[in-house]
């Protein structure tokens, strides 16, 4: 017996089963050095059991890396745990997971990350600048739940349907995905610049430069986002035109900050490096719109 289905695109799918659910995917991994990259890859593959197990007993502190590292990965938990094993299972319905909501989700995230990084770049402000870092682990969660969703609709083309997002399309998320999570990336990078500079304030002029780098950022995130995902691609185009504004900003600021103490000016350049790179990463994602 097998199933029959007319695909969107007027393909015929021939299936044994009747349902989007994919066979449960089981991996054992022994403990090693790089067990909490083992168990982040194989989350992204999809695997919805993963058991540690070691020869003799789990060490405190190999427990403690696992923990650690579950609690980085959206839906997985421990659900077993013994003298010489610990079992992880992974409790997401993948047919309830949008991808365009998680990637919303996400931007919402990087994009008040690109805010309160600027200000607390501005007024010299630490603890804002460590609450930027701390938000990047949430953005990393996301990042990972994405992949783990669009590699699951890739394998299984019922699921590509209910959820109305083609193969291809997922490649496009992907990428999306990455250059969001570059983009917070990039914000913990201005952080720890800030924090390096031990509270020291820009004077009043840098301060409006900076100010107007984060406006003209934060519109072309915006842009970026809600052109791919709608597909705008005037939008998109808008997003591109914005780059002379950029280089002018940038170029201005590298004017004044060359009058500032010599200690401090590789800090400087480097954060406003930083926030250029969010830009163009704003750039690429609306260029996925093209």
């Amino acid at each position: 017996m097998v199933n029959l289905d007319v695909t969107g695109d007027g393909k015929l799918f021939v299936d044994a089963k009747y349902d989007s659910k994919l066979p449960q995917k089981i991996v054992t991994l022994p403990v090693g050095p790089f067990l909490s990259r083992e168990i982040i890859g194989h989350y992204l593959l999809g695997f919805d059991v993963i058991c540690i197990e070691a020869k003799d007993r789990i060490d405190f502190d190999i427990r403690a890396t696992v923990k650690t590292t579950v609690s980085s990965l959206v839906g997985l938990e421990i659900v077993e745990e013994t003298y010489s094993q610990v079992v992880l299972q992974c409790l997401l319905d993948p047919s309830g997971s949008q991808p365009e909501k998680i990637l919303r989700r996400n931007y919402a995230i990087v994009s008040g990350m690109t805010r309160d990084v600027t200000n607390s770049f501005i007024t010299g402000d630490l603890q804002l600048a460590k609450t930027v870092i701390a938000r990047d682990v949430e953005s990393n969660r996301l990042y990972f739940l994405l992949v783990r969703i669009l590699r699951t609709i890739i394998q299984a083309p019922r699921l590509s349907e209910k959820l109305g997002i083609t193969p291809i399309e997922c490649l496009d998320y992907r990428l999306a995905a990455s250059l969001l999570e570059s983009m917070g990336d990039a914000c913990v990078q201005v952080a720890t610049k800030t924090i390096n500079l031990h509270g020291f304030k820009p004077s009043s002029e840098l301060s409006k430069l900076l100010n107007d780098l984060q406006t003209v950022c934060l519109e072309a995130n915006e842009q970026a986002i809600t052109s791919f995902i709608n597909k705008d691609i005037s939008l998109a185009e808008n997003v591109r035109k914005t780059k002379v504004i950029i280089q002018n900003i940038c170029s201005n600021i590298e004017k004044i900050v060359k009058n500032y103490p010599v200690d401090v000016i590789p800090q400087l350049l480097s954060a406003v490096s930083f926030m250029r790179q969010i830009y163009e990463h704003s750039l690429d994602m609306a260029d996925l719109v093209v």
